[in-house]
């Protein structure tokens, strides 16, 4: 039994092409959240507080689809939502809707810790934040000039995007010069301590031009979000599909039912669960195990574990 962490970034239809300029900021943040998280565990913080402190920081980088880098609705605004959920007490607490709130990791946390209640939506939950002097900002600061221009591509094409879905283009001239990056992905982390206590959190901005009220699997305990005394899991990709297969929970059922490995467990949801090209997920097991497994072209993910095994990829790897 050791420690270990894993973190994603969004999965999805990631092009082999996608310019350094815009994988490498992204490789960069993952690897820097890994070792903040790394760094932690080492140092004895709760499981807890560690899937809080990387997916805050996620969720303040603007290359991911979560708090300052949040994709936009079709009326050009921001409806975040994130979980956050503790393995040993079952403990959670969830947002959606959120406009102002600069992290809505933390806003999901206090909804677990200070209300009776898990989930609160929209202008409560944005009510509950401004009471108990959550750090907001103006709705304009979440409105970025790359995702302005994601939400016009998905408008021209009639379509909503999920995380990382090339934009449907009108002719094959436009199709040669796409970058393939019209949406940056959910994020999420799981992590185990030495005692084996797990914790999950995982936060979004939704998919490029959503219908105002839209919620996603992100903040529905047991689709994108779960953990037990078993494993953590954070999935990442098709909402829709994601609860239709109530993913994470999944997960959890076949390590409890079935006795299968945590390994076994994941791989068993993405490849039988859920209809290729939808889902990806990492997760830990309370023994230090540790997956990422996805049916997508691909998932920003990193990991880490206490024997020294570390992770930071996008693609398949040669073994896959």
């Amino acid at each position: 039994m050791g420690w270990a962490i894993a973190l994603h970034g969004g999965a999805g239809d990631i092009p082999l092409t996608l310019p350094p300029e815009r994988r490498l900021p992204r490789e960069a943040c993952l690897r820097h959240c890994l070792q903040l998280g790394v760094d932690a565990l080492k140092s004895k913080k709760s499981p807890l507080d560690v899937v809080e402190l990387v997916v805050r920081e996620l969720e303040n980088n603007p290359h991911f689809n979560a708090g300052k880098g949040s994709v936009l609705t079709t009326n050009g605004t921001v409806e975040m939502e994130a979980c956050i959920m503790d393995g040993n007490t079952m403990k959670c607490g969830a947002v959606s809707g959120l406009t102002t709130v600069v992290n809505a990791i933390s806003l999901a946390r206090l909804v677990m810790e200070r209300t009776p209640h898990i989930y609160l939506g929209f202008d409560g939950a944005e009510a509950f934040a401004r009471e108990h002097g959550v750090e907001t900002l103006d709705a304009s600061h979440f409105i970025t000039p790359a995702n302005i221009e994601r939400l016009k591509q998905a408008k021209e094409a009639n379509r909503a995007q999920i995380d990382y879905m090339q934009p449907v283009q009108k002719n094959e001239k436009d199709a040669a010069t796409t970058d393939g990056d019209s949406q940056i992905g959910t994020v999420g982390c799981v992590a185990v301590d030495n005692d084996g206590n797990l914790a999950v959190a995982t936060s979004t901005g939704g998919f490029v031009n959503k219908m105002v009220g839209r919620i996603g699997d992100t903040p529905i305990v047991g689709a994108g979000t779960y953990a037990n005394s078993l494993c953590a899991v954070s999935a990442t990709g098709k909402g829709e599909a994601i609860i239709h297969g109530t993913v994470a929970r999944d997960v959890a059922a076949l390590m409890e039912f079935k006795g299968l490995s945590l390994e076994e467990a994941a791989a068993c949801v993405v490849k039988e669960r859920v209809p290729k090209g939808n889902v990806g997920l990492v997760a830990v097991s309370a023994t230090g195990e540790v997956t990422m497994p996805f049916n997508t072209t691909g998932m920003f993910r990193a990991c880490a574990t206490e024997d020294g095994y570390s992770e930071i990829a996008i693609w398949p790897s040669t073994e896959d």
